[in-house]
């Protein structure tokens, strides 16, 4: 009597398994649209007061009164021509200008020299030094402001953009640490070693080999700050009081009180002032996301 060789149970389970597998995971033409609901749902919200803002300037005083979420019917530039044409509007320009890239600058120095000492030399407290600045993370300027205000008083620098650049570095960079490290802990031993080997000083192993293979982590540290700085509104809140220096969500607050009844003029200036940081986060956003992968792979 001769028996047929029995089928494998393991191959018969894996080959009932594989349509039930593909049954659970399959989804329709579109894909799935709960997901691309979600995705426009959230765009929608964020993007609908940016557009409101936008519209705005576009149109009349009275068209806002009629209808607020309408569209501009008929469409009026003059708001943005004057609001350019005024030196208020640029003399806020300026102002952030000058305060953005003085504090990326600042930051991006003393954050890549702190983070070069932390991730590649072993000292007494270093461990004590880095969780300083991630303890930095959890202390905003908001918490510290009087304190602050009252150092910056008894220092000089009130009424002066300097007040302004020099707190902004400080509370930049507790996160421009954390993101630094470990590019720079990431940089083999033996790229060191050869450079010293080949009569290289530590100051020319940082600016040839150092900078260059963690600039992507240098240019989302560069890029958070500015942007950070661009907005801020609460430290030049306390510290300056001349217009003339006011930067640019100052600006807007003392452009919207003299002209509190033309609408349509303030949404146009403050359209035009989110302008710059929308373009430069669009431009950047990559970079952003390239350097905050790299530091959390690290």
């Amino acid at each position: 009597m001769t028996l047929a060789p029995e089928r494998p149970r393991s191959s018969a389970r894996t080959a009932s398994a594989r349509p039930a597998a593909r049954r659970g995971t399959r989804t329709g033409p579109w894909g799935r649209p709960l997901v691309y609901l979600s995705a426009v749902v959230l765009v929608a919200v964020c993007m609908g007061p940016v557009l409101f803002i936008v519209f705005g300037g576009f149109r009349t005083n009275s068209q806002i009164t009629t209808d607020p979420s309408g569209l501009p019917g008929p469409w009026v530039g003059s708001n943005y021509t004057e609001v350019i044409a005024s030196g208020e509007f640029w003399r806020a320009m300026g102002s952030s200008s000058l305060t953005a890239l003085a504090t990326t600058a600042g930051v991006v120095a003393l954050g890549l020299m702190a983070a070069f000492v932390i991730a590649r030399y072993d000292f007494v407290g270093k461990g004590a030094m880095y969780s300083l600045f991630a303890a930095g993370l959890m202390f905003p300027a908001t918490v510290a402001i009087t304190p602050l205000y009252l150092l910056i008083r008894n220092l000089g620098l009130t009424n002066n953009l300097l007040g302004v650049i020099l707190p902004q570095i400080a509370f930049a960079l507790p996160a421009t640490v954390i993101i630094l490290v470990p590019f720079l802990r990431a940089i083999p031993a033996e790229i060191e070693e050869a450079a010293s080997i080949d009569g290289a000083s530590r100051l020319g192993f940082f600016f040839r080999m150092v900078l260059p293979l963690s600039l992507p982590g240098v240019i989302t540290t560069g890029i958070l700050a500015f942007i950070g700085s661009w907005n801020g509104y609460m430290l030049p809140l306390f510290i300056l009081s001349d217009p003339n220096l006011f930067t640019l969500p100052l600006g807007v607050q003392n452009f919207a009180s003299q002209y509190s009844v033309d609408t349509a003029k303030v949404l146009a200036f403050t359209s035009l002032s989110m302008l710059p940081a929308l373009v430069f986060f669009s431009l950047f956003e990559r970079r952003i996301v390239g350097g905050l992968t790299g530091a959390v792979k690290g």
